[in-house]
């Protein structure tokens, strides 16, 4: 999904304005949550999100999407990762 698109289906499913996160090479988070709802595209890098005990990775051009409380893992590729992510509560 490109840029253009992925701010369209925010805006229509309600989620403000994304911010652009940056996370460093081979960086990582253990299992936590947020209290909010999270859409992000990735816009460079890699990110592996493990949830129940699967991990699917993502690349530039893809949208992961974490509902409010889910608990996950978060992993951080070879070049680290760049991505939009907006928050709704």
């Amino acid at each position: 999904m490109n840029q253009i698109a992925f701010l369209k289906v925010l805006s229509q499913d309600g989620f403000p304005e994304p911010v652009l996160v940056v996370r460093e090479q081979g960086g990582f988070l253990e299992n936590h949550t947020h209290p909010f709802e999270v859409r992000a595209l990735v816009t460079q890098g890699q990110i592996d999100i493990v949830i129940d005990g699967h991990k699917k990775t993502y690349l530039a051009g893809d949208v992961f999407h974490l509902m409010h409380s889910q608990e996950h893992a978060e992993s951080y590729g070879n070049q680290g990762v760049r991505y939009l992510a907006s928050r709704k509560d």
